[in-house]
């Protein structure tokens, strides 16, 4: 895998009823920030976003939202970024974060969260790309998850490999040797279903 540069943050506008959520947001994005590298993120000024945006900041770090208008209309858009794209819509937004990232990241979040990681997975199942993908499972939030996938395996509705397309971690020091050494998608998880 290439040296990671540009880190792709999915994760929650609000901050969840756990403070170990938010604390692990913010050792991230000073961990991101200290390293010199660059966070892209939904430019939310709120929630986990808004967390993880200011501690890459406030740490020297870079941080590139990317939001829809209609969002931007709400006044949720973060206003000290390094770079604010607005985009025409939600798939648009996707795809510019996807685009302007080595890596991506999942913290705790909603179904906006569900959705744009089960839609980098499953791009990468489809071997469109190799990016590395990674889930901060804090406190536990991401149990279901892995049992979800567990489960689309033992059903046969997944190859095996699968469960290798993410790589599962328990604390913000390892969300980026995790990024570094994620192994590349075999070839199987698209093929076992061709």
């Amino acid at each position: 895998m290439s040296q990671i540069r540009s880190v792709c943050v999915l994760c929650g506008s609000r901050v969840g009823n756990d403070p170990d959520y938010a604390a692990a947001a913010a050792r991230l994005g000073h961990i991101i920030g200290e390293r010199g590298m660059r966070l892209v993120f939904g430019a939310g000024s709120i929630g986990l976003m808004g967390v993880i945006a200011d501690a890459v900041l406030e740490a020297g770090g870079e941080a590139i939202g990317i939001i829809p208008d209609f969002l931007m209309r709400y006044e949720i858009g973060h206003k000290t970024l390094t770079d604010l794209v607005i985009t025409d819509s939600m798939h648009d937004r996707k795809r510019r974060m996807f685009e302007m990232a080595d890596g991506f990241v999942t913290l705790p979040g909603g179904l906006g969260t569900l959705d744009e990681t089960f839609e980098i997975v499953t791009w990468k199942q489809l071997r469109l790309h190799s990016k590395p993908i990674v889930v901060l499972d804090t406190g536990g939030y991401w149990g279901p998850l892995k049992q979800l996938i567990e489960t689309t395996v033992a059903g046969e509705f997944a190859h095996p490999a699968t469960a290798d397309l993410i790589t599962v971690v328990d604390n913000p020091e390892e969300v980026l040797p995790a990024l570094e050494a994620a192994p590349e998608p075999k070839e199987e998880v698209l093929t076992s279903h061709l």
